[in-house]
């Protein structure tokens, strides 16, 4: 690959991590200016689907990340409608995701974020998401799979698209129809129009360079490829800068925004993420991105990470800035055994070791 397609990868990291500066700037929670783990459970909340009244939003820059992926796909001929991986199981592992993201308070691209504005707490979190991809590679070399994808009908690749177009319409012309947060990070945001005109300009950088720290990771660890990590160099840099021309950066690990400071389990919440993600083929954000591209595996996925959401509200397992849950604790373990019982079964050199019978993989 071309030298400079590197230097647009990473060109592309640096405007991304301006646009949450931006966002933030104009209302979005400090340093979550861009986190698709938090916008994905406010937007949750904002449908009903939980019952904390501090994350409930309906993100426009999800709808922009969608749509904005859909229309370059397009545009490049790129749309390609596939589906059938183990469904259940893609439900299954976004919503445990989604858990280790909650008890860290952030997906991939918000650890970024934060490390780039000076919170040390995205430091363990963000070993740990590299510790779990690494660990996800460990099946992958033992021939992990979820199933080859085939093409199927273009209307059902079409279908969550439309969707996402149809809330947009909805949000654009009756925004009071969805639940909103009076205080908490669900009350702050930017205005709708620059939340969606940034949400689809980040859909289309991370659609046209293939974005995803998950799969950067990867990437280097199997085939010594840094392309992808290249972008998210360049959102911490970015968000460095930009944070020192604001006057906002602060160092540290105490009283950082939406943060806490228990270092083993902003460990082990990317750790979780990192291992689930490496499974799926890529972060939250690669798979709206894939949505955007009408694959409907990737739309599944985001189903699981909204339950995910749901359940991690509804049942206390998300983390807050004052720490950990039992029940987050209790979720991260599940979670782990969970990865670990999927990773085998689906591992081709390793179930029939461990007694998963050929069959039972395939009836996912």
């Amino acid at each position: 690959m071309q030298k400079k397609y590197y230097w647009l990868t990473f060109l592309g990291g640096l405007i991304i991590g301006g646009l949450a500066l931006l966002l933030s700037k104009y209302g979005n929670p400090a340093n979550m200016g861009v986190c698709v783990a938090c916008f994905l459970r406010d937007f949750t909340g904002a449908l009903g689907l939980h019952a904390n009244a501090k994350t409930q939003y309906l993100r426009p820059e999800i709808l922009g990340f969608v749509l904005g992926s859909f229309l370059l796909a397009k545009t490049n001929r790129e749309f390609n409608p596939v589906g059938g991986s183990a469904p259940v199981i893609r439900l299954l592992l976004g919503i445990i995701a989604m858990w280790g993201m909650l008890v860290f308070l952030g997906c991939p691209l918000r650890a970024a974020i934060r490390l780039g504005a000076g919170d040390f707490n995205a430091i363990p979190g963000i070993l740990g998401l590299i510790a779990g991809v690494w660990t996800g590679t460990l099946f992958i070399r033992q021939n992990f799979t979820l199933g080859r994808a085939t093409k199927v009908p273009r209307t059902q690749g079409y279908a969550f698209p439309l969707l996402f177009l149809a809330l947009t319409v909805l949000v654009l012309t009756f925004p009071t129809l969805f639940l909103a947060s009076k205080e908490g990070p669900g009350a702050s945001h930017a205005p709708v129009l620059i939340s969606l005109i940034a949400g689809l300009a980040i859909g289309g950088l991370a659609q046209k360079f293939r974005l995803c720290m998950v799969g950067g990771i990867r990437d280097f660890i199997l085939f010594k490829n840094y392309r992808l990590l290249l972008s998210f160099a360049g959102v911490v840099l970015s968000v460095f800068a930009g944070s020192l021309y604001l006057g906002t950066f602060k160092p540290g690990f105490t009283n950082q925004p939406l943060a806490h400071t228990e270092t083993l389990w902003n460990f082990l919440g990317l750790y979780v993420a990192g291992w689930a993600a490496v499974l799926l083929g890529g972060c939250p954000l690669r798979q709206l991105i894939l949505t955007g591209e009408g694959n409907t595996d990737a739309a599944i996925t985001v189903v699981g990470l909204m339950l995910g959401a749901a359940l991690a509200h509804n049942f206390g397992i998300a983390a807050s800035p004052k720490g950990v849950t039992a029940a987050g604790v209790t979720g991260i373990i599940i979670a782990l055994a969970v990865l670990l019982t999927v990773s085998i079964a689906f591992s081709e050199k390793l179930r029939t070791v461990f007694g998963f019978s050929k069959s039972s993989t395939k009836t996912a």
